[in-house]
């Protein structure tokens, strides 16, 4: 599906995030684009905001990013990601505050019937009730 919305994991952990959306694609298939990124350039343990960018570049739509992130340093790097972004493309991407794993699939799944981002967001958020 070409006018879905896309899915972004971050983690501080590479292996973590290629997991995850490992699960999405085996679990959702490949209608749903996904990127991920994790650790810092270095190679250990971190984010870094550079790859946040290119990720959300990478599968950015129209109709909406949804990022999921696993530590706070991975969501306060995603803002300033998001804040690097041009203008236009900011309204489209948001992050879940969601568990990266169970809310990475349900936003995957959601996003491959074509929601909305803000039903894809508030999808993956279900997880913390």
């Amino acid at each position: 599906m070409t006018d879905c919305v896309a899915i972004v994991i971050v983690s501080h952990s590479l292996d973590v995030a290629r997991g995850a959306a490992d699960m999405v694609r085996e679990m959702v298939g490949n209608e749903v684009p996904v990127a991920f990124c994790g650790g810092n350039p270095a190679g250990g343990l971190g984010t870094d905001v550079a790859a946040i960018q290119a990720a959300i570049e990478s599968v950015y739509r129209p109709k909406g990013v949804a990022l999921l992130v696993d530590l706070g340093g991975a969501e306060t790097n995603s803002e300033v990601a998001i804040e690097l972004l041009p203008e236009a493309m900011r309204g489209h991407v948001t992050i879940c505050n969601a568990p990266i794993v169970e809310g990475a699939v349900m936003a995957a799944t959601e996003a491959a019937g074509g929601a909305s981002l803000e039903t894809v967001r508030a999808t993956a958020e279900e997880f913390l009730s």
